[in-house]
């Protein structure tokens, strides 16, 4: 029976979870959390990558100390990368992707339909291809001594083993692949001026990248663990973990972002799928995460922040409750509308946002919050029906994962919204599906179904059934006139 050390990392936290695979269920334990705070120098915003590691290794001696590990793993964001040297070493600190570097990324050299037709993944100004044609007309100088190019849990595997392997899940967000081969598209790449040696191999989810290193096992007091590829992308590994054995199936894997799709096992790269907007970025097994980007709960999350450094207190749950004794439909926004994207003040510009469009101001947290939600699940519908339309496939169930599940309210709008039923849960299931690879790996689990009906039976989930009636449809429409 193995031990297993999972690290999952967010763009605001990171934590370390042990686990093991017993009686046909997982069982973990957290052991480690830390935050993850971007740091910003001289106008640029970077991720604070070495104090990430600090405490990935500080996580690896907590597990040491409670009685050891055989594989870890570990999941990040997607999009952010590391640039590594001929002498092993970060040519320079890797930035976040809400820096403002990329705010030209549509004067691109190469036509958006056309980077669309290979890649098929969404047009937005975060992604790796931007960054980086930003950099070639900024920093062609980092890039020329760049040896190898890993996205962020690769760089944090290369830190573990020394050994830079790039894996799929992650690199598929990249806007760099092409989505039908499951590789880089050289011609794309070589077009946009980027250089191409520092790209690597593309590994597939379940690859052992290689062991803990000699020098890190001495420091730590290590055991000679394998590190493994796992499906690196949160989402990806979210995904890993939905807990169903239908073949079709819609979810929405919901924290600061909410990852909104299905999984299908070739890409749709056509003229509706660019219209909307969705992305194919690469899920286990070589299938397609067909999904979009929405905003998600950054927006209550930023606004929390900003009502703390009013002096203000809240907490998550008692902002749900103020939502809740709120105006119901009072005011509507897109919710990723740009001037949601970057940090700050974003009840005043909730507040911007409603009173340019003609509709009321909302006043104070509790309409604030009752306003996001409302407009989140008014968007998921939409982006629903986005999906029904490429695919041609009606669903009646959506998966509602990670820690959107926490908060009820979200839940039952989304079905209220919807007409369809949420099955809300796990909420752990990024770090879920991060340990049902590495068990995968470990040949303690034989098959992503089989991984998925462990994480069915290892978890509590919970179900909404629509509610909505007259009043969600004029929402609706309300919506669909102010996303015009």
């Amino acid at each position: 029976m193995s031990k297993i050390l999972a690290f999952d990392l967010g763009a605001s936290s990171g934590r370390a979870m042990l686990a093991e695979y017993k009686d046909g269920k997982i069982r973990m334990q957290e052991i480690h959390r830390f935050t993850n705070d971007p740091v910003t120098v001289n106008g640029t915003m970077y991720w604070d990558t070495l104090r990430l590691f600090y405490d990935i290794k500080t996580g690896i001696t907590k597990a040491v100390n409670a009685g050891g590990f055989d594989y870890v793993g570990i999941d990040t964001w997607g999009v952010d990368f590391g640039l590594v040297g001929e002498d092993g070493q970060l040519v320079t600190n890797p930035v976040h992707y809400r820096d403002k570097r990329t705010d030209d990324y549509l004067d691109f050299p190469v036509p958006a339909g056309e980077v669309y037709a290979s890649t098929g993944i969404q047009q937005m100004q975060i992604n790796t291809l931007y960054q980086l044609e930003s950099m070639v007309r900024n920093h062609m100088d980092q890039l020329e001594r760049t040896k190898m190019l890993l996205f962020t849990p690769d760089l944090l595997n290369y830190f573990l083993t020394g050994v830079g392997k790039t894996e799929y899940t992650i690199a598929s967000t990249s806007q760099m692949l092409d989505a039908r081969a499951r590789y880089w598209d050289m011609e794309l790449i070589k077009k946009a001026g980027i250089p191409t040696q520092m790209l690597g191999k593309i590994v597939q989810p379940g690859t052992i990248c290689g062991t803990l290193s000699d020098e890190i096992c001495e420091e730590l007091s290590a055991p000679k663990a394998k590190v493994v590829c796992i499906a690196s992308h949160d989402t990806a590994s979210a995904v890993a973990s939905i807990p169903t054995q239908a073949e079709d199936f819609l979810y929405i894997s919901c924290g600061t972002w909410a990852l909104l799709g299905t999984e299908l096992k070739q890409p749709v790269l056509d003229e509706k799928a660019q219209e909307y907007n969705f992305a194919n970025e690469g899920g286990i097994n070589g299938t397609i995460r067909f999904l979009k980007n929405i905003m998600g709960t950054w927006l209550i999350q930023e606004s929390r922040r900003q009502w703390i450094r009013e002096g203000n207190e809240y907490g998550f749950g008692e902002l749900e409750s103020m939502a809740k004794q709120a105006q119901p439909f009072k005011c509507l926004i897109d919710v990723d509308r740009p001037e949601f994207i970057k940090p700050g003040n974003i009840p005043r510009r909730i507040a911007a946002y409603c009173e340019r469009t003609g509709q009321p101001v909302p006043q104070g947290p509790g309409e604030i919050i009752r306003c996001i939600d409302e407009s989140l699940a008014l968007k998921f519908r939409y982006g629903f029906e986005c999906v029904e339309d490429c695919t041609g496939i009606g669903y009646d169930v959506v998966h509602i994962l990670g820690g959107g599940t926490k908060s009820a309210l979200l839940c039952q709008m989304t079905a209220d919204a919807s007409g369809k039923k949420v099955a809300a849960g796990p909420d752990e299931a990024t770090v879920l599906g991060n340990i049902a690879v590495q068990l995968i790996a470990a040949g303690e689990i034989a098959s992503i179904a089989e991984a998925r009906q462990v994480v069915a039976d290892s978890c509590e989930l919970k179900e909404y059934a629509p509610q909505g009636g007259s009043e969600w449809e004029k929402a609706y429409a309300n919506f669909r006139k102010i996303m015009e």
